[in-house]
C-alpha cells in the first residue's frame, strides 16, 4: 500500500515538502479503514476524484475524506495502489478484478479498466459468464460483453444449467431476450457464411471443369481427346484428373446417347450447359477453339427464355470468370483443405442447372 510521507499531516490537511504544499485526503472504506493519499495524485488520475477534491472547503469536515463504499477494503487499497504505481498484481486481479472494474468505471480510470477487462476475459467460464455479462453492461465494457455473448452462444445448453442463468430469467428478462437475439443472429450469420463458402467452392470447381474441358478438347487426356485424333494410350493422368475423369465420362455419354436428340437425357442436358458455359467465357478466336459447339453458341447468341433466367446465367458466368482469375492463388490451398471434393455431377446440378 502506498504510504504518505513519514510526518503525519495535521488537521489542516496540508503537508509542506520542498517548499510546496501537498494536500492529504483520506479515503474511507466500508470497513471503516482510512487510507491516506495525496490529493494531487488522485486528481491527476481520476476526473471524478478531482471534482470531489476541488469542492469548496465548506463542504468538507475538519479533514478531507472521500468515501468509497460498497467494495472490500482491500479492493480499495488495490485501487489506490494502482493510481500511484499504474500496476496491479495478478493476485489482486484474481481476488478483486470485478470490484476494480467497477471502481475504474465509476472513477474513470481507463488504464485500470483495460487491465481489468483483459484479466476478466481470460477468466471467463460457463459458471461466471452470465455474471460477467451483467457487469459488462453496467460498466460499459464492450470487449467483455462481446466475449461473454460469444461464449454463451457457443455453449448455451451448458449456460442454461447455471444458477446465473436462472437468476437472469427471474430478474432481467430484457437481457435474456438480448442474449437469445444475439444467438439467433449468430446462427444466421454462420449459415450465410457456410452458404457463401460452399458457393465459392463450387464456382472454383466449375472454373476447374472449364480448364479440363479445354485441356481434353485441345490436348487430350487418358480416354478422350480432340475430334481429329485418337488419345494416346500412354497418356498419363493430368494434374486435375479427379475432375477430368468425370468430364471424360460425360463427354463419352454425350457423344453416344440417343435420348439427347429429343432432350430427354438430363445428363446430356447438363453437358450441353457446360459447353454453353465454356462459350460464354471463351476468349479464343472462333477458328482456333476446339471445344465442341463453342462457335455455334457464339454465333447464335442464344438468349434464355425469360429475363430472370438470363440474369441468373450472366451472374453465373461472372462468378466463374472471377473464380478462374483467382484460381491460381486460391485453388492449391483450397484443395489441401478440402477433405471430400464434390463430384462434377453435383457441381453441374447445383449451379449450371439454374439456367434450365
Amino acid at each position: 500500500m502506498c504510504r504518505i510521507p513519514a510526518q503525519h499531516p495535521d488537521h489542516e490537511s496540508d503537508h509542506v515538502s520542498g517548499g510546496s504544499v501537498e494536500t492529504i485526503v483520506y479515503i474511507l472504506t466500508s470497513g471503516g479503514r482510512r487510507i491516506p493519499a495525496h490529493a494531487k495524485i488522485l486528481a491527476s488520475a481520476s476526473p471524478v476524484l478531482e471534482s470531489v477534491i476541488d469542492k469548496p472547503r465548506r463542504h468538507w469536515s475538519s479533514e478531507k475524506t472521500i468515501p468509497i463504499l460498497g467494495v472490500p477494503c482491500d479492493a480499495v487499497e488495490a485501487f489506490v495502489r494502482f493510481i500511484y504505481s499504474n500496476k496491479c498484481s495478478d493476485e489482486e486481479m484474481e481476488k478483486f478484478g470485478i470490484h476494480l472494474l467497477a471502481l475504474s468505471h465509476v472513477y474513470l480510470v481507463p488504464q485500470l479498466k483495460r487491465r481489468c477487462a483483459k484479466a476478466l476475459i481470460g477468466r471467463l467460464a460457463i459458471e461466471n459468464v452470465v455474471d460477467a455479462l451483467q457487469l459488462a453492461r453496467l460498466c460499459d465494457a464492450p470487449d467483455i460483453y462481446l466475449k461473454c455473448m460469444k461464449l454463451i452462444s457457443h455453449s448455451f445448453k451448458a449456460v442454461e444449467e447455471t444458477e446465473g442463468w436462472r437468476f437472469l430469467q427471474d430478474n432481467d428478462p430484457y437481457l435474456e431476450l438480448e442474449i437469445l437475439k444475439f444467438i439467433d443472429e449468430a446462427e444466421s450469420r454462420l449459415k450465410r457464411t457456410r452458404k457463401h463458402l460452399q458457393e465459392q467452392s463450387l464456382y472454383f470447381q466449375l472454373s476447374e471443369a472449364m480448364d479440363c474441358l479445354q485441356h481434353i478438347c485441345t490436348e487430350g487426356c487418358t480416354s478422350v481427346g480432340p475430334y481429329d485424333k485418337e488419345p494416346s494410350k500412354n497418356m498419363a493422368p493430368c494434374s486435375k484428373f479427379s475432375t477430368c475423369e468425370g468430364l471424360q465420362h460425360s463427354i463419352k455419354h454425350f457423344a453416344n446417347c440417343k435420348k439427347r436428340v429429343n432432350g430427354g437425357c438430363i445428363r446430356c442436358k447438363r453437358m450441353w450447359q457446360l459447353f454453353r458455359l465454356h462459350s460464354s467465357i471463351c476468349e479464343s478466336p472462333d477458328s482456333t477453339c476446339r471445344v465442341p459447339l463453342c462457335r455455334q453458341f457464339k454465333m447464335k447468341g442464344q438468349q434464355l427464355k425469360n429475363k430472370k433466367e438470363e440474369a441468373r446465367w450472366e451472374l453465373l458466368v461472372r462468378k466463374v470468370v472471377a473464380a478462374k482469375a483467382l484460381s491460381s492463388l486460391y485453388l492449391p490451398k483450397r484443395k489441401k483443405e478440402q477433405q471430400q471434393p464434390r463430384s462434377l455431377r453435383d457441381v453441374i446440378n447445383n449451379h449450371v442447372s439454374i439456367a434450365c
